[in-house]
């Protein structure tokens, strides 16, 4: 990679979080041009949703500004992260991103439960309109673990923005331990669930009562559960919307007026 890049930084859980902030300086001090944009409230588990608040049919759209990020542009967007990340591919925010990074999440984004992230749907939907993305996630801890983060995000992105793969989608989680306690970068396929799985608890007449619990780790020694439990941070490749062959499939009914079976 050479030359610097525009990058836009999201998250889905809020303008003000602390890991917002950290992988908002960590692509500036890499010498990268960065523009944040991130919804005004929590926006977990939207997924790629494409919601957002209009007055007057113009989304609300705040300045900001972020601790230690003087000069960069930060805008406080009344919509979900997905939204942020289509309408910043459109110039939104001033000219198009090169690469977007979701995250720093507070919490891991693992198995196929990725599908309900926010924070990993703004990522999909960047890839979607053709930009390089990452989204990026960390174990809870006290306290927090921002910075082992903050480096392999940092790392990765040259990678990122050089892949071979049009418009990937990188899930990098990262366990919360300071960084030289974490054993390793390692590629990761998708667990059959996160670290944690949500259940129903309780139905009765008029409702459903939901449980969340922690899920053990993935027997399969190769997927983003089982190693994140071992300690080391994970990349897993996502292709998003690649269309499934038709091979496999019966022949395709004949649907001319008045055709039966």
């Amino acid at each position: 990679m050479s030359g610097t890049l525009r990058v836009l930084v999201t998250n889905d859980d809020g303008i003000g979080s602390e890991g917002l902030r950290w992988l908002a300086l960590a692509a500036r001090e890499a010498g990268h041009e960065v523009t944040v944009a991130a919804p005004a409230a929590e926006a977990s588990g939207s997924s790629a949703a494409l919601t957002a608040v209009e007055e007057h049919g113009r989304v609300v759209v705040e300045r900001r500004r972020l601790p230690g990020l003087d000069g960069v542009a930060a805008h406080s967007v009344r919509a979900m992260p997905g939204f942020i990340a289509l309408i910043a591919a459109q110039g939104a925010f001033g000219a198009p991103p090169d690469v977007v990074l979701s995250g720093i999440n507070r919490g891991p984004n693992t198995g196929r439960a990725v599908v309900h992230s926010g924070t990993v749907g703004a990522a999909v939907t960047a890839a979607v309109n053709g930009l390089p993305a990452m989204a990026v996630s960390v174990e809870v801890g006290s306290p927090m673990e921002w910075a082992g983060a903050a480096h392999i995000a940092r790392r990765l992105l040259p990678l990122l923005y050089r892949t071979r793969i049009a418009a990937p989608v990188f899930n990098v989680n990262v366990p919360g331990v300071p960084l030289e306690r974490i054993r390793g970068l390692r590629h990761a396929g998708l667990a059959p669930f996160g670290s944690v799985r949500t259940t129903v608890a309780e139905r009765g007449r008029g409702f459903v009562r939901m449980t969340l619990s922690e899920t053990a780790p993935a027997p399969e020694p190769d997927t983003d559960t089982h190693l994140l439990a071992r300690g080391f941070a994970t990349l897993t490749v996502l292709h998003p919307l690649t269309a499934a062959p038709a091979a496999g499939l019966p022949p395709l009914p004949d649907i001319a007026p008045g055709s039966t079976g």
